[in-house]
């Protein structure tokens, strides 16, 4: 079991969001399933431990405020709690960067002495339930680390020190237009449905049903918003057992820029004249504004076709069976349609989200159309969610072998 330190920096709000969201989230792809993670946040001068877990399966549930941050975030299991303690006594096993070869990233720590001194101080001072930590007073304003590289020679001797504190770069790349939105050899539809997963490891294939078919679903939602029927380019639903609605509707629209809209003035009047009142259809055709009988029966439309293409793939009819029997072993196999269908409908009507693929998104852009979307109320009273996504392709400057390589990236 590999062992790493989740630090919260200075934010307790964060520290505690894991806790009670039963999530970890870190900014780069290291931390993996089973390893065991002591969470820790800095308040004053201490950076405290009060909890400890093990990494579970990847989501894509992000409930912190600065969650574009983390690219990699998993449900955390067998959490424990205890009494907090400063994890400074670290220094006497890695010295005076301790910090750096010990918290740096959450990468791993590969000292048997340090990871025995974390494990054996966490027990002495376990808890049956949480501590709760309080901000640091005026008096003891929160500081830095105190192993900031300052100057060339210090930064020599953290190398040798700490020789993986350097970042290593695998390539250098160049990010590329993508010819469209639906090209067949380079556009961004085509190439994110053949990477989907590999894009998106929060959406693991055992608990998530893809159906790319852009032209099986279409709405009608309410005629003040401009045009009244409109079709998602894909749509991805997500099983989580432990959420209260079990299943998750993600209605998905892929938008690109591409090569035709270089200038920053049809980027803007397309965002505001296509996509948005796209995705506010979307978001319209299930919500409360649109009256009750065209609601449900877009709803049950939906839900016959979902089924029909499930049972269509006896791998994807195996899946389905998993999910309804993982959440009542007792329903019988000729009944998993049955079920199937309450557990979609109730999704419509409680969980579901508006989710954007596009090549270029501002941090602003993403903010205003979730505010948009938000604004839009499901029957039980909750709000659509929105995701937004980027992905780039990009082309590798340093060619090794004839011919050129490409790569998808993801924000």
């Amino acid at each position: 079991m590999t062992t790493r330190i989740l630090h919260c920096s200075t934010s307790l709000q964060n520290y505690s969001l894991c806790i009670e969201h039963r999530v970890a989230g870190f900014t780069n792809r290291g931390p993996q399933p089973g390893d065991l993670v002591y969470l820790v946040v800095k308040l004053g001068k201490h950076s405290l431990c009060g909890a400890r877990f093990v990494l579970d399966e990847p989501t894509d549930n992000k409930p912190w405020e600065d969650a574009d941050n983390y690219v990699n975030v998993l449900t955390v299991r067998n959490i424990e709690y205890c009494q907090p303690f400063d994890i400074a006594l670290l220094a006497t096993h890695g010295g005076k960067f301790w910090s750096m070869k010990y918290l740096q990233s959450s990468k791993p720590i590969n000292d048997p002495s340090a990871v025995a001194a974390l494990d054996e101080t966490f027990r002495q001072n376990k808890t049956n339930d949480l501590v709760r930590l309080e901000p640091p007073t005026a008096e003891e304003p929160a500081s830095e680390e105190d192993t900031l590289i300052e100057d060339d020679r210090e930064l020599q001797q953290v190398q040798k020190e700490v020789p993986d504190a350097r970042i290593v770069i695998m390539g250098t790349f160049q990010t590329i237009q993508f010819t469209n939105e639906t090209d067949k050899i380079q556009g961004l539809e085509v190439l994110v449905n053949d990477n989907f997963y590999s894009l998106f490891p929060q959406f693991p294939p055992s608990r998530t049903l893809l159906i790319p078919e852009n032209r099986l679903f279409k709405t009608k939602g309410k005629a003040d918003i401009q045009g009244i029927r409109t079709i998602p380019d894909a749509l991805l639903i997500v099983f989580d057992k432990h959420h209260k609605n079990p299943l998750q509707i993600n209605l998905i629209e892929y938008e690109c820029y591409g090569e035709r809209k270089s200038r920053e003035t049809e980027k803007s009047n397309y965002m505001n004249s296509t996509i948005i009142p796209q995705l506010m259809r979307f978001a319209s055709a299930f919500s409360v504004i649109t009256d009750d009988k065209t609601r449900e029966g877009t709803i049950k439309e939906w839900v016959d076709k979902v089924i029909d293409y499930i049972n269509a793939d006896d791998t994807l009819s195996a899946k389905a069976l998993g999910w309804v029997k993982d959440l009542d072993p007792r329903v019988r196999d000729r009944s998993v349609d049955r079920e199937l269908e309450k557990l979609l409908t109730h999704a419509f009507h409680t969980h579901l989200r508006v989710f954007l693929i596009i090549d270029e998104l501002s941090t602003e852009q993403k903010s205003t159309i979730k505010n948009v979307v938000n604004s839009f109320k499901l029957p039980n009273n909750t709000s659509v969610q929105f995701a937004g996504y980027v992905v780039r392709l990009v082309q590798k400057i340093n060619v090794v072998e004839e011919g050129a390589e490409y790569a998808l990236t993801v924000w």
